[in-house]
């Protein structure tokens, strides 16, 4: 596993943002860990935050790309400081764009986006924290593509949980993949959660344990791939 990865993960852990435990995701599913990107609310921490996407970006569609488009509401800030620290590791400047919920009907900014226009040609990488059934992608992968004649290059996470969406035998990340016809990747996936902090000390303390590993693969049992 890159260096890169396993930093990662840990700064989830240390951050709380990745937590274990009993849950009820918004599905209902009871799942025994769970992550909330709202967590990172410190400049230090969104500044790593970028860094660590914009590694993973560069390890998994390269440079050759334009913009990054996070939608609204948790993806507008993933887009500005992924693109600050593409500009700072890689020398390359990326322009950010976000959707509105409500569009702005009036000033100079006015429409249905945030920050850059979107332009014929573009192409675009979005960004989100984490994806359980693509819902977020049904509503804006249309205004994206309706908005120029743009190509999406791939949709980049934090986390892939690796559970089943709405078919019931692929991933989320793989029906986002197979449904628009763009990449999917992710900076972590729990097999590397797992594989990182399983029966390891993590600043003195075990954070995944063998009773938890059992539920996590029960969990999987119930809601992995089959």
């Amino acid at each position: 596993m890159e260096a890169y990865k396993q930093e990662f993960i840990e700064f989830m852990v240390d951050n709380k943002v990745l937590k274990f435990g009993d849950f009820t995701l918004k599905s209902g599913r009871k799942s025994p860990f769970f992550m909330n990107a709202g967590g990172y609310v410190t400049g230090s921490q969104l500044r790593k935050l970028g860094e660590y996407y914009a590694k993973a970006i560069h390890d998994n569609y390269g440079d050759d790309f334009d913009v990054l488009f996070g939608p609204a509401y948790k993806g507008i800030p993933l887009a500005v400081v992924t693109a600050i620290a593409y500009s700072d590791l890689y020398g390359k400047e990326v322009r950010y764009c976000s959707d509105r919920k409500e569009e702005k009907d009036h000033g100079a900014d006015k429409g249905s986006f945030l920050g850059s226009s979107l332009k014929d040609g573009d192409r675009v990488i979005m960004i989100e924290d984490v994806t359980t059934s693509g819902k977020s992608m049904e509503e804006t992968v249309p205004k994206v593509r309706g908005a120029a004649n743009v190509e999406i290059v791939g949709l980049i996470v934090s986390l892939n949980r690796q559970e089943v969406g709405k078919s019931g035998d692929k991933v989320a990340l793989d029906e986002v993949k197979e449904l628009y016809g763009f990449n999917t990747a992710a900076i972590v996936s729990m097999d590397d959660v797992v594989e990182c902090l399983y029966n390891k000390e993590v600043k003195g303390q075990v954070v995944i344990d063998d009773t938890l590993k059992a539920a996590i693969d029960a969990y999987y049992e119930q809601y992995g791939v089959k």
